[in-house]
């Protein structure tokens, strides 16, 4: 029996599901994924290079593991802004389920990293933001939190964003899979594959979250001395044996994975969360932003009579007269 045919009779969650859990023995919860269908398709869409696409699909992962967790009617972006020769990833959420990402990089910039063997997610990165946006809608304040990037992966980077902002213990883990194999028909294919865990320390008593202070950097002689909580560390270690292979390995499932973790302890999953690959532009509001251009900008966006935008998420194009804004040719 193939997994898929197991997910059918069972329940399991399979692709494309955030599965929240509890680990009570450990004063824990979280939220896990595996995606497939769904970053494949985002990524197919721009052809990205390997090692673009590896960001990427982390960056989405995060972001689904995070925007489940909303409890309004908005969207939750989270984007880099970097240096680096990929010097520009965004993936954004839309509850309740809309998932969308692109990606900005200088190719000449990435082959020479790449043939320097310079592949390493914050050597591709390099130095600028993470910068973690909610939006609640047109009659709410934004709110953004910020952190550095400056030598950190994705999932350490959002782990101090989280110890920062939100003062809550927390354990990212983020994986991504380039996988060439046949389908039922026994044809050759290549796939994505992305999967992602948050692990939090939420106990009771709020004093057991205490955690040492961060460096203040440079002339920092403050003590940085503060004894760990043991559960916490054990759930810490627990995470960091997951490998990138179980994250994204299309046979496990996150079930399985989280009982493989946390099955002494004593694990708990909840009712599944699909996502979908969901971009959210539409003609209505491409001719609402173009409505608000000047005649001459409009008239410097003409091009063979017409005016063509494509939306850099999902491709599609969208053509307009330029008459529809009282621009004549």
């Amino acid at each position: 029996m193939t997994y898929q045919d197991q997910i059918a009779q069972t329940g399991l969650a399979g692709d494309d599901r955030v599965v929240p859990f509890q680990v009570e023995g450990l004063d824990v919860r979280g939220r896990a994924v595996t995606l497939g269908p769904l970053v494949d398709a985002i990524l197919a869409r721009h052809n990205y290079p390997a090692p673009v696409a590896r960001l990427l699909s982390e960056a989405i992962a995060l972001t689904v593991l995070l925007g489940t967790s909303l409890k309004f009617e908005g969207k939750l972006i989270v984007q880099t802004q970097s240096d680096g020769p990929v010097n520009f990833l965004v993936a954004d959420f839309t509850a309740p389920d809309g998932v969308r990402g692109y990606a900005r990089f200088d190719q000449e910039a990435l082959d020479q990293a790449v043939a320097e063997g310079r592949i390493q997610p914050h050597e591709l990165l390099g130095k600028g933001v993470l910068a973690f946006t909610i939006d609640q809608g047109p009659d709410m304040r934004r709110y953004q939190g910020i952190v550095a990037l400056d030598g950190e992966t994705l999932e350490e980077a959002a782990a101090v964003y989280f110890r920062q902002s939100e003062q809550i213990p927390t354990r990212v883990k983020l994986a991504s899979a380039e996988l060439f194999d046949r389908d039922a028909e026994g044809k050759p294919r290549h796939r994505w594959r992305a999967g992602g865990m948050v692990v939090q320390f939420l106990p009771e008593a709020p004093e057991r979250m205490r955690q040492p202070d961060l460096h203040g950097g440079d002339g920092d002689t403050g003590s940085q001395a503060h004894e760990e909580d043991d559960t916490w560390a054990e759930a810490q270690m627990l995470a960091a044996t997951v490998g990138a292979e179980e994250l994204t390995d299309p046979d496990l499932g996150v079930e399985r994975l989280l009982y493989r973790l946390f099955h002494e302890r004593g694990v708990r999953v909840y009712d599944a969360q699909p996502v979908h690959d969901r971009c959210s532009c539409s003609e209505e509001k491409i001719r609402s932003v173009l409505a608000g251009f000047t005649a001459e900008e409009i008239t410097s966006t003409i091009e063979n009579g017409e005016i063509r935008v494509a939306c850099e998420f999902c491709s599609s194009a969208y053509l307009f007269k330029p008459e529809e804004f009282g621009v004549s040719q």
